[in-house]
């Protein structure tokens, strides 16, 4: 296994509810988003993306949110996410109201409270899947063996035990996909944010993956959320939405 230097590797309130909020089956409320607004001005042109949107989610549900490409579905995301910046709007996530976090505050958050899902699964090819999956923990102040016995555990999770010791390079597509799945849960964040997971699978991979996504996050008590075009992954979800207009439905 490659000598891992954390030092190297760190380089590389209560909010308001909203007013069209829906009610949601599971446990207290998690994310809790009310009146959000993001726009992009390109010349003199603006484009409004969110148009004061608001929604709860509350804890151990997964919810599917579908939409047309540009309806915005990726920048709420990003957003709930602490990646992007809201124009307008709150956003709470637990206790933390995310739209009011500095940019140190905005790190913390997304190291500790989120996991993150991308279409692309973005390992480091250098390092095997139980070093992609450990990594997080570890640069995250995890002693190295609790790490690595946590990311074997996960790694079981998604039925790659025998895959451990291999590069990116040697994993299938879906079996890349599934190390970020993995990966995803390692610093047991309270929210899963998984932005077309499955879009560069093929039908078979991408409903096997879908499943170990979802049983994964009911097992550890994770609320899910995942941005998809795929009526499959969708259906699989607690709840669903459409993106249309800047707002849920």
């Amino acid at each position: 296994m490659n000598e891992l230097n954390r030092s190297e590797l760190s380089a590389t309130a209560d909010a308001p509810s909203g007013t069209n909020a829906p009610d949601i089956e599971g446990g207290g409320i998690l994310v809790r988003v009310c009146d959000v607004v993001k726009q992009y001005i390109s010349g003199t042109e603006t484009l409004h993306v969110l148009k004061g949107l608001s929604f709860e989610i509350k804890r151990g549900i997964s919810a599917a949110i579908s939409g047309q490409s540009g309806s915005g579905k990726s920048t709420l995301l990003n957003i709930l996410g602490g990646l992007e910046k809201a124009d307008g709007g709150q956003v709470t996530v637990g206790d933390a109201i995310i739209t009011d976090l500095p940019e140190k505050g905005l790190s913390a958050y997304r190291s500790r409270r989120v996991g993150f899902i991308f279409q692309f699964h973005y390992l480091l090819k250098d390092f095997t899947a139980l070093e992609n999956v450990m990594l997080p923990a570890y640069i995250a102040g995890m002693k190295k063996k609790e790490a690595l016995e946590l990311a074997r555990a996960l790694l079981s999770d998604v039925n790659l035990s025998d895959r451990i010791g291999h590069f990116p390079s040697q994993l299938s597509g879906g079996e890349r996909q599934r190390v970020a799945v993995a990966r995803s849960m390692i610093n047991d964040p309270d929210l899963i944010l998984a932005d077309e997971p499955t879009g560069n699978l093929d039908p078979d991979n991408s409903a096997a993956v879908a499943e170990l996504l979802y049983a994964g996050a009911e097992k550890r008590g994770k609320t899910l959320i995942v941005v998809t075009h795929d009526e499959t992954v969708a259906s699989r979800a607690s709840v669903r939405f459409t993106l249309e207009n800047g707002l849920l439905r």
